[in-house]
């Protein structure tokens, strides 16, 4: 009996093979953007019945053999990599809809950030990462992590069994996967150095698996042993490093060079050919064909070697479809985070669960981007653990954000309205997240200091308690004069300061409202005429007072100048009251001194969205409109600074314009933006304004509103800009038909901004 077992065992090894086919193996190589030829090879072997038992892969090819592995077909894979969403995944931002706007602090001129903590100022502040890893790890979660909880974490028992490798750079070692959480296995297994955040496994910082083994045919031998591999290769060994190319000598330094061969014997290996590079995303379908038609010149290759087997579609799409109906739906009922104090773990816990109610994915997803949005917290990773009652607990791997901020930017311009800028902030979360910012832009033209704290609570409803203190300078002078001319004397400087409070809360993801209550006081010096010296003396106003405003906005645009997508709904009511100061210069037809009171109501409306919004062409619609019950002040120019301006463009801040200043206006615009190449955008802004009353005067001190011209204003700007990582650079034409000379033209770096003004 003993020997007719043996005998039995030892048939059943010689001819299963035979009786029940060859194994098959497939083993993906890392290659970035490149690897996305995978699914071109996956769709060709699909078509053609060839059935794929186990999956090796490192970087992009862990990526895509682990979406094979938890049941997604090849043309889902393909519908999913070629969707709007997964180009939003790979540029590092989320989709509009995600974004959580009462997280955004008000917008300043910076151009460069760098960030400090308090225990370790002195080590470097260079960032570890240049894409945001937030949507693909939220996203890697959902499909990944709820699978591999499905088959209690052993990646054997995946729709196909599948593994992948990571690096371990302390070790200089490949690290093999084969269980635990897959979307954090493959997320290792694609970390690329300095690209996205690295993470951590079993307290190992892991990296790209492409480091040390790009092509891990030693680990499908090892642990399947296939009578049969399939290999997709796209990549090649680093070559040589140069003398004069310090990026070469690095990544020979990084990187291990892999043996990207198969046996002849054991089976046949695929080489997609195309000129999609590492990071080029936005290419992946010429990679996908190109893996697509490199399969197909060797089917026939394959199917020698097969004998004959292949796979019923109709049987593979039932097994495929058994296995995802197994994978539970999300639904968070508890939160586990690893930060070091008690009141830290309760700010994230409360951020996601704010009631401690259980969430579906809906609601899971907004509490998990608003979190992510936060300015305190620079890093989130999460995993799934399978509760007994089948819903999810949420493990946070979190990183709070550095306390210490440096912003430095400003203007840089042919035309005389140079502007730095310099900001510091320190930021903190415990129970409650604590923000404190100083700021300065400073300038011939324009300075300002601005310091303001915020308090931010994470209730169900957050909201946040604020208050600050600005001082702001313009000092517009006679002409519009270049960095190379002689600036002419200043005909008119404006000082303000104000201070006060404000509560801010969201309302949607993308909105949020602010009531603001203030104290300010102004101090306008002005000359009503042109015909002036340094000798003389300008005319002076001082208005002081309050103001209450209540402010609503939805903000989507992507950029915080020059948007060509998204859409801003603004709508700011402002009560203002306040007591009014004038006096006659030297240069005043007629002398007065003059006391008098001021209250009014101002209502703003600011709407822009872009009805056409194509790779190469964006056509957006602006509209302004202003509507005050303003009395006027003691003289002409005094109330023409106060009343609101029209400013369509950011070169209209910089010019004192009257022509566009109206306490009831509107104005409509069209911006014409063509982007025939990444990042540049030729752009053109044409405006109508509509003064519906319009200032006039007899003289200085005699002044009336008067009925406007029908669209009798309009203004036009044409630029050239260069939309660069670190802010825009612009060349621009602006045509201001009513000025003496109505065509300015500047090259300029940076953003025109502006702190607030104390009651516009």
């Amino acid at each position: 009996m003993k020997h007719l077992i043996h005998i039995i065992i030892f048939v059943t090894f010689i001819w299963s093979p035979i009786l029940y086919g060859q194994k098959i193996g497939l083993v993906l190589s890392g290659g970035g953007a490149t690897g996305f030829a995978h699914i071109g090879v996956l769709r060709a072997l699909e078509e053609n019945n060839i059935p794929i038992d186990y999956i090796t892969g490192s970087s992009s090819g862990a990526l895509i053999g682990s979406l094979y592995a938890v049941g997604y077909s090849p043309i889902e894979i393909e519908k999913y990599v070629l969707s709007k969403k997964f180009q939003i995944i790979a540029s590092g931002e989320l989709e509009t809809r995600n974004k959580f706007f009462f997280q955004k602090e008000d917008i300043g001129a910076d151009l460069l950030k760098m960030y400090f903590s308090l225990d370790s100022i002195n080590k470097s502040i260079l960032p570890n990462k240049f894409r945001n890893s937030t949507y693909l790890d939220y996203e890697m979660m959902m499909i990944l992590g709820t699978a591999s909880e499905s088959v209690n974490g052993d990646f054997n028992n995946l729709f196909v069994p599948f593994q992948c490798v990571a690096s371990n750079i302390t070790s200089k070692k490949s690290v093999l996967l084969t269980s635990g959480k897959l979307n954090q296995a493959v997320r290792a297994s694609m970390t690329f150095p300095f690209y996205i955040h690295p993470i951590k496994i079993n307290n190992e910082l892991l990296f790209d698996g492409g480091l040390y083994n790009n092509f891990p045919t030693d680990i499908m031998v090892h642990s399947y042993n296939p009578e049969i591999i399939i290999g997709s290769n796209v990549s090649t060994n680093a070559l040589p490093p140069e003398e004069h190319d310090i990026l070469s000598q690095i990544v020979n330094m990084m990187v291990t060079p892999t043996n990207f061969n198969i046996p002849k014997e054991k089976g046949i290996l695929i080489n997609p050919q195309t000129d999609v590079t590492t990071f080029k995303f936005n290419d992946i379908e010429k990679a996908i064909q190109a893996g697509y038609e490199s399969t197909l010149i060797k089917i026939d290759s394959i199917k020698y070697l097969l004998n004959g087997r292949k796979v019923n579609s109709i049987e593979l799409e039932k097994r495929r479809q058994l296995f995802k109906s197994k994978i539970c739906k999300i639904k968070i009922t508890s939160i586990n985070t690893d930060n070091t104090t008690l009141k830290s773990r309760k700010f994230i816990s409360k951020s996601i669960i704010p009631q401690n109610k259980a969430l579906d994915s809906s609601k899971f997803a907004k509490q998990y981007f608003r979190l992510s949005e936060n300015n305190g917290i620079e890093f989130l990773y999460p995993t799934l653990d399978l509760k007994p009652d089948s819903t999810y607990n949420l493990n946070l791997q979190s990183r709070k954000s550095k306390q210490l901020g440096i912003e430095v930017g400003g203007l840089f311009s042919s035309r005389s309205v140079n502007t730095g800028y310099l900001a510091l902030t320190y930021q903190t979360i415990n129970n409650k997240q604590l923000r404190l910012k100083a700021e300065s832009y400073f300038g011939k033209f324009y300075g300002s200091i601005k310091i303001n704290a915020d308090y931010i609570f994470t209730t169900k409803y957050p909201f946040s308690i604020g208050t600050y203190y600005i001082i702001n300078r313009w000092d517009y002078y006679k002409s519009l004069s270049s960095f190379f001319e002689d600036i002419k004397p200043s005909f008119l400087v404006q000082n303000e300061n104000y201070g006060g409070i404000n509560i801010k809360s969201p309302f949607t993801n993308n909105g949020k409202n602010i009531l603001d209550l203030r104290v300010f006081e102004t101090n306008d010096q002005y000359y009503q005429t042109d015909q002036f010296t340094t000798k003389d003396t300008a005319d002076f106003t001082k208005f002081q007072g309050f103001s209450v405003k209540w402010n609503s906005e939805i903000n989507t645009l992507n950029r915080k100048q020059f948007a060509s997508s998204g859409k801003l709904i603004s709508l700011k009511v402002r009560y203002i009251n306040g007591n009014e100061d004038s006096e006659s210069g030297s240069t005043s037809t007629e002398k007065y001194k003059i006391n008098k009171k001021h209250h009014w109501i101002n209502i703003q409306s600011d709407n822009q969205f872009f009805p056409l919004n194509h790779k190469n062409f964006h056509l957006g619609i602006h509209i302004k409109a202003t509507y005050s019950t303003q009395t006027l002040f003691s003289n002409y120019t005094a109330s023409i600074l106060s009343i609101q301006d029209f400013s369509p463009f950011p070169d209209c801040q910089t010019l004192f314009l009257p022509e566009y200043r109206s306490p009831q206006h509107i104005g409509l615009g069209t911006n014409l933006i063509f982007s025939i190449f990444k990042n540049i955008d030729f752009r053109t802004d044409i405006y109508l304004y509509q003064a519906y009353k319009k200032l006039n005067k007899t003289n200085d001190i005699t002044i009336f509103y008067e009925k406007a011209n029908l669209f009798s204003d309009y203004l036009i700007s044409s630029s050239i800009i260069y939309n660069s990582p670190i802010g825009p650079v612009r060349l621009t034409g602006n045509y201001l038909p009513k000025q003496n000379n109505p065509v300015n033209l500047q090259l300029s770096y940076g953003y025109i901004l502006f702190n607030e003004r104390a009651i516009k």
